[in-house]
């Protein structure tokens, strides 16, 4: 998955979850290996699935896990025919983007303390990540080699090694040339590699850390509900189409290789639209006032 596919390796972490999470089932069940499963003991093993607390949203995940599993046991001559064919893929309904207004975004940029290394490389990533619309692992992984602040563009290889060029805006710039000066410098350790974003110890920062340190920041503005850093993706790709972008244009600069994926931003910007309409129109306040 990770090396022939290029899957991230937070997706591999789930897959193998998912299996251990099977293979323990049916383990209790009497199965010995692969070859002696029948799609009885798949059935059952959806049957507990769907008896627990798991969402259809997560049992969907665990259905494709086996799926994709099954296809490689075929390749490899450990299974001659498809046991999950009699499974059947639990309904999941769409889920629209969560984004921040523009006001929040700007208190949250606020947030870091540019007197210190940790403030100022903090405040770089925000603004790069509202900026371009990267995803945590893409920030996780820039080098200093991928950037370039003068031509204002930043090199990211995306899901599947695919590589795509993201504009960088003056904000951005500002606040990565303010960390590379001010703040960089004085995480570099012995062994620092060329990441770009460093941690305390002077290695790569990880996406825990990124994670951690904007729900602190959401905290401190009151921004609690599930901020997380794809909540500034999904606020870039929402703020550029509300704007008035082509969606194709957000497709490339969001790394989609299938346009439906990005076709969910119009439906956020179509319930934010009917949202400020009810909120605001005169005719409409008053009918809602009425019925109050």
């Amino acid at each position: 998955m990770e090396f022939e596919k290029g899957m991230s390796p937070e997706t591999v972490a789930n897959y193998k979850i998912d299996l251990k999470q099977c293979i323990d089932f049916l383990t209790k069940e009497g199965c010995k290996d692969w070859k002696s499963i029948q799609s009885n003991d798949l059935v059952k093993w959806m049957q507990f699935l769907g008896s627990g607390t798991w969402s259809n949203r997560t049992i969907a995940r665990k259905h494709s896990t086996l799926r994709t599993f099954t296809k490689f046991l075929i390749r490899e001559g450990i299974r001659e025919d498809d046991f999950t064919q009699v499974l059947s893929r639990p309904r999941v309904g769409k889920r629209l983007p969560k984004s921040l207004p523009l006001s929040a975004i700007q208190e949250l940029l606020k947030r870091p303390r540019l007197s210190t290394p940790i403030g100022l490389r903090d405040r770089a990533i925000l603004e790069l990540t509202y900026s371009s619309g990267l995803r945590v692992s893409e920030i996780c992984s820039l080098t200093l080699q991928a950037i370039d602040l003068e031509n204002a563009f930043v090199r990211v290889f995306g899901k599947g090694s695919k590589e795509r060029i993201s504009p960088i805006g003056k904000p951005a710039i500002s606040s990565i040339k303010d960390y590379l000066s001010a703040g960089r410098p004085h995480l570099v350790k012995p062994k620092s590699g060329s990441h770009l974003f460093l941690s305390k110890r002077g290695t790569a920062l990880s996406r825990k850390t990124i994670w951690f340190n904007i729900k602190t920041y959401g905290k401190e503005v009151g921004i609690e509900d599930q901020l997380t850093p794809h909540t500034l993706r999904h606020s870039f790709a929402t703020h550029l189409l509300s704007g008035g972008a082509d969606l194709r244009i957000i497709q490339e600069l969001l790394g989609h290789s299938d346009i439906s994926t990005t076709q969910v931003y119009t439906d956020v910007d179509l319930a934010h639209r009917m949202e400020e309409y009810q909120t605001f129109h005169p005719r409409d306040r008053k009918m809602k006032t009425s019925d109050e």
